[in-house]
């Protein structure tokens, strides 16, 4: 029993049709995290909040001018800050895939 020809697949009988979708590559718009210059300005913030509230320390006065809680707290606001900004940079972009199909 031969298949009728389409205009798609001149010559292809049933079961022998040829897969017309060659194998290609999305591009992303967006680069990894750890590749881009906001992980290393989230780091190096991170860190001088954390040596400067070490650093400060005790007042002449004996109270603590930059507690370790007030610190932390700078921390998450980081945190949330560089989440908020990759968020953004990767809205609407893609992943990068191989839409190969056979």
């Amino acid at each position: 029993m031969t298949a009728a020809s389409s205009p798609r697949y001149p010559d292809a009988e049933a079961g022998q049709a040829r897969d017309t979708y060659a194998a290609r590559q999305t591009q992303s718009e967006t680069k990894p995290s750890f590749k881009t210059s906001e992980m290393f300005a989230y780091v190096a913030s991170v860190i001088a909040v954390l040596i400067a509230s070490l650093a400060v320390g005790d007042g002449s006065d004996g109270v603590d001018r930059f507690p370790a809680d007030q610190a932390w707290l700078y921390v998450t606001l980081l945190t949330i800050g560089y989440l908020v900004s990759r968020g953004l940079a990767k809205s609407g972009s893609r992943e990068t895939t191989d839409t190969t199909r056979r």
